[in-house]
């Protein structure tokens, strides 16, 4: 799981610097800030996962109730970046789907 968030980070990064040449330095915070919506939840759920299934006490409900606060945690993030900042929509929305696909790349990786 933690390789996986690495390369959520590194396909970020990528991303990042390609809006940055591209865009400018808005595009690029607004890449990085589309990314952090769903990276920073993910953290914290894979963190708690990983936690609760070192205990012995991971289930079905605990993965579910992750989720939800994960995409609530999103959608807050989502929201405050547009309140306090002048973001550039379609960087907004790359950095996002770069961070959502990112685990889709792990699982290609990894067989």
């Amino acid at each position: 799981m933690y390789k996986t968030l690495l390369l959520q980070i590194a396909a970020t990064l990528v991303a990042a610097g390609l809006a940055g040449l591209w865009i400018g330095t808005r595009g690029a915070a607004s890449v990085v800030l589309g990314a952090t919506a769903y990276l920073l939840p993910n953290v914290l759920f894979v963190v708690r996962l990983s936690s609760a299934a070192s205990r012995g006490q991971a289930s079905a409900a605990t993965f579910f109730v992750g989720e939800l606060i994960k995409i609530v945690a999103t959608i807050v993030i989502l929201v405050a970046a547009q309140h306090w900042y002048d973001v550039h929509w379609l960087a907004l929305l790359v950095g996002l789907f770069v961070a959502l696909k990112a685990n889709l790349f792990a699982f290609l990786l990894k067989t």
